[in-house]
């Protein structure tokens, strides 16, 4: 690779990080390590091509232009947090996989479980969903702890709302924001 390859390159994972909060690379690495997948999996998953997740993950590309595939790589991400504390089995996992790949976007994972509201207002769980997406989509959740651990002594209501939106469950998110809610 030459050096403007290498410059450019560099200059895509710094774009990465900053949309997605780390390098896609990194990003994807760790999905197929948490989930059990390989890239072929990963990528139909997402709804991408192989060769496209392999530009994306070695900074050949910069950006996933598919919001769709964005929102599915943070269900992914969601997904693989819920692995990781054992409040989804490998089982389900594969489910909700399954799941993800035919999602067309929006609130992925909770579409089917929300009733409709009929005035068009958005639930709850879509505004911690949309709340949470946010947080996830300008860094990673240990970054959002660290973030966290920092505030806490002096913002330590600050520091909770980092935690439960930005590395915590869905289903704490939602109690947090109702509970706030008077």
């Amino acid at each position: 690779m030459d050096a403007a390859q290498q410059e450019a390159t560099a200059r895509a994972r710094e774009l990465q990080r900053s949309w997605y909060g780390e390098p896609l690379g990194a990003l994807f690495r760790r999905l197929i390590d948490d989930l059990g997948l390989n890239q072929a999996r990963l990528a139909a998953v997402l709804g991408l091509s192989a060769p496209m997740l392999s530009q994306l993950m070695s900074g050949q590309r910069a950006k996933i232009g598919n919001p769709a595939v964005v929102q599915r790589v943070q269900a992914l991400q969601e997904l693989a947090v819920q692995v990781a504390d054992g409040t989804v089995s490998a089982a389900e996992a594969t489910d909700r996989m399954d799941e993800v790949k035919k999602s067309q976007g929006g609130s992925v994972l909770t579409s089917t479980a929300q009733p409709a509201t009929g005035s068009g207002a958005p639930t709850v769980r879509r505004v911690v969903r949309e709340i949470q997406s946010l947080l996830r989509s300008v860094a990673a959740a240990g970054d959002i702890i660290d973030a966290a651990d920092s505030l806490a002594p002096a913002h330590p209501e600050l520091a909770e709302f980092l935690r439960v939106y930005g590395a915590g469950r869905t289903a704490d998110a939602v109690a947090h924001y109702e509970s706030h809610q008077n």
